[in-house]
């Protein structure tokens, strides 16, 4: 049986911030969970240019909206800027959730 050993917490996000840093050329640091899913969530919208943006958005957002939000981009054809229609879709959704 092979056992793989567990990365910790520290090491992951240390690795997190090497690759941001390769990428972007500053330097970032993560420390919470919600700051790596802010800062993959730009790079998955393709809008790493607003990356403190997302990182206030997941803060403050009930997550199942983002998600809802990405997904609905995810599933888009020939977007021309994911970072707008996810704005878009999250406005959508935060305007249906005070209907209810």
């Amino acid at each position: 049986m092979n056992k793989k050993a567990f990365s910790s917490m520290q090491q992951v996000l240390d690795k997190y911030t090497d690759e941001m840093e390769q990428e972007g050329g500053k330097q970032r640091r993560i420390s919470r969970e919600w700051q790596d899913y802010a800062y993959r969530l730009a790079l998955e919208l393709e809008d790493t240019a607003h990356t403190s943006l997302y990182m206030r958005l997941v803060k403050n957002t009930p997550r199942y909206l983002v998600e809802d939000a990405k997904n609905f981009v995810k599933d888009a054809y020939e977007v021309k800027n994911r970072g707008k229609l996810f704005m878009w879709k999250l406005k959508q959704l935060k305007e249906e959730k005070k209907k209810v």
